[in-house]
């Protein structure tokens, strides 16, 4: 804050005018990034969960450009318009999938869970280059695996590390929205659902 407060030429007292704590601050830059997303795909229509993951892939792709802010979103909740635009978008897909409405509401803190971890992860081995030895030492060591002591491991060792990485996120949104519309999921508590609807 005292670094912003300089660069304003102004005092850090100044801008707790404007807000509480860093923490205000920070979600106040994320929801301003957030006006970035591209809320409706470049071609209208077709399949709801399409819609729903370009939405996704363009939140992770406002953050994947500010590493730092992608990080701080992982722990910093925004409350501001753009993010509740966010939440409308994708509460009103998920409608359309003919997702109940409670698996819905805590459905789409996963979501946006699931994508904000894709974009810190990423952004992150995109700022410090010596991430990239890992996945080099992962090869390796799932090369030299043993069948004997790691069975399970020895027969996945070459899917594990399969697909480009924007095969794998689709794959997890898919796998994310299977489950909120198994049956066997469990249901929002009763009492949840009641109480927003009587607010």
């Amino acid at each position: 804050m005292r670094r912003l407060a300089a660069a304003l030429d102004t005092g850090p007292a100044s801008l707790y005018v404007y807000f509480r704590n860093t923490e205000h601050f920070y979600a106040a830059v994320l929801d301003e990034l957030l006006g970035e997303v591209r809320l409706l795909p470049k071609r209208s229509g077709g399949p709801w969960e399409d819609r729903l993951a370009s939405v996704l892939a363009s939140y992770v792709q406002v953050l994947f450009e500010f590493p730092s802010v992608a990080r701080l979103s992982v722990f910093t909740r925004s409350t501001g318009p753009n993010s509740l635009r966010l939440f409308e978008v994708l509460l009103t897909l998920l409608d359309e999938g003919g997702i109940q409405p409670g698996a819905a509401a805590w459905g789409v803190d996963l979501l946006l869970l699931y994508a904000t971890s894709t974009a810190a992860e990423h952004s992150t081995r995109e700022e410090q280059p010596g991430t990239f030895e890992d996945d080099s030492d992962m090869a390796l060591a799932l090369s030299e695996v043993s069948a004997k002591s790691h069975p399970r491991l020895y027969m996945l060792r070459e899917t594990m590390l399969s697909g480009t990485p924007e095969e794998r996120f689709r794959w997890g949104i898919d796998a994310i929205l299977a489950g909120l519309a198994a049956d066997r999921i469990g249901a929002v508590p009763d009492a949840h659902l009641r109480r927003a609807e009587v607010d």
